[in-house]
């Protein structure tokens, strides 16, 4: 029998090396390489008499017309970010910051779905059965038939699973990092317990038609905790963004198998838990100040739902070397670009002044249409003047300084249009995009960020 190998396992990347080190050269991280053993594999020049078992391969065209069911859980933001409701048998990974409502969250959801006749099962490994109790009280969701485990143990969880009385039709993991497998001599929340827990709970669940959802930790960085190949092995990957100091949480889908990817949902943060917001753009804009300098709301897309919110900008003269930048909510490489193409295509002069960028709300921008609203927000505030309230700005902006156009450019003015806004400052559309559309807003198409800085004076 061969000795089980010892290996030097990066529990932040995932990579594997042949001895210890303080710091992982794949991830630049300290103090995350732990030794681990790999499980025994077959000596050289022995093999297992047992034969493979033959495949039995499925025609594409066999179910074509097939439809399939979803889980839905009536909770519409859920829905709309998983593509319409839970597919039987996928498995879905839904990370955040610790407190931000994660678990709040798969709570109502699977109490949503028992009440609707699914067989549910919430496991978690962090809580024990009366505190979920608690919580579940004070949600007003205790009277949901729900089945409360609290395990760490994945034998015990799939054959708990296999042998109830009511086979469930959704598995609620909380979390992944506390399972282990007993065979594995390494601790819960490894490289290898993490993964190898996923695979086996993701090969029950598939065999025997189980949505299962797993709650992951994160990083300080942002990312799922793990190893990468957990975000590959499941079927969706969600992320759940906000910030404390506001009431808002945004559900992102980064990945999704059965449907959009980088839909989000938007969700209010309650006394009695995770509220839907309907109409987000009404609530990022509702306590906008209209007449203050460097304000400026943009027309942005998630997904395929338009969503407008605002930029603030704050330009300051600055007594240091090195000026300050400091952003939240959008990518400050991103904003160091567009203050190069200001100064250099625009003879605007910020090299001397602390900027100070946010996105209101504490939701995260992430496409490059909102680089119009930023350079129009900077402009502002660097002149001290306030932007016409009643217009809206999205666009592209690339290193010569034309402005690019941008997507689905006709449903952010239609929403825009739905708010009461009456102008739109919006990049020249291209040859092959329809020129005019019916709508009672104003477009004014640019082609060169000097028509932004011309209009603005």
């Amino acid at each position: 029998m061969a000795k089980p190998q010892k290996s030097f396992v990066c529990q932040s990347c995932g990579a594997i090396t042949s001895r210890w080190a303080g710091r992982c050269d794949s991830c630049l991280e300290w103090n995350t390489i732990t030794e681990e053993t790999a499980a025994a594999s077959v000596p050289k020049g022995m093999s297992t008499s047992k034969k493979g078992r033959i495949i039995d391969f499925v025609d594409l065209r066999a179910g074509a017309n097939t439809t399939y069911p979803r889980f839905i859980t009536k909770i519409g933001e859920f829905d709309r970010v998983t593509g319409g409701g839970l597919v039987p048998g996928s498995a879905s990974l839904i990370g955040g910051d610790p407190g931000i409502g994660k678990s709040t969250l798969l709570l109502q959801v699977v109490c949503a779905l028992s009440r609707n006749g699914i067989p549910s099962v919430y496991v978690s490994g962090e809580e024990a059965v009366e505190q979920i109790r608690m919580r579940a009280e004070r949600l007003g969701l205790s009277d949901a038939p729900v089945a409360l485990a609290a395990a760490t143990n994945v034998r015990d969880i799939i054959d708990s699973v296999k042998a109830a009385q009511t086979p469930p039709k959704i598995l609620i993991i909380d979390s992944i990092q506390t399972m282990y497998i007993d065979n594995i001599d390494s601790a819960p929340g490894t490289v290898t317990q993490v993964r190898t827990s996923a695979q086996e709970i993701i090969r029950m669940a598939k065999s025997r038609n189980i949505a299962v959802l797993f709650v992951g930790h994160v990083t300080k960085d942002g990312q799922i905790a793990g190893p990468r190949v957990l975000e590959h092995l499941v079927d969706c990957v969600l992320y759940f963004e906000g910030d404390r100091g506001h009431q808002f949480r945004i559900l992102r889908a980064v990945k999704n198998r059965f449907g959009p990817t980088n839909e989000i949902g938007v969700f209010e943060m309650a006394r009695e838990g995770l509220v839907e917001v309907e109409n987000p753009s009404e609530l990022f804009l509702a306590q906008r100040s209209e007449d203050a300098a460097g304000s400026a709301v943009l027309a942005a897309l998630e997904g395929t739902r338009p969503l407008l919110v605002e930029v603030q900008a704050l330009v300051a003269r600055s007594s240091l070397a090195a000026p300050r930048r400091a952003v939240l909510g959008w990518d400050q490489n991103r904003l160091a670009m567009i203050v190069a193409v200001l100064e250099t295509r625009c003879g605007i002069s910020l090299s001397g002044h602390d900027i100070f960028l946010n996105i209101a709300g504490g939701i995260r921008i992430a496409e490059p249409a909102a680089d119009l609203a930023v350079a129009a927000a900077l402009i502002s505030a660097l002149k001290d003047e306030p932007l016409p309230a009643d217009t809206v700005f999205f666009g592209e902006i690339g290193l010569a300084g034309e402005v690019r156009p941008v997507s689905q450019a006709d449903i952010r003015l239609k929403e825009s249009e739905k708010l009461g806004f009456k102008k739109a400052i919006i990049p020249k559309p291209g040859k092959k995009a329809d020129k005019e559309k019916d709508g009672k807003i104003t477009r004014r198409p640019l082609t060169h960020i000097r028509e932004l800085a011309d209009f603005l004076r």
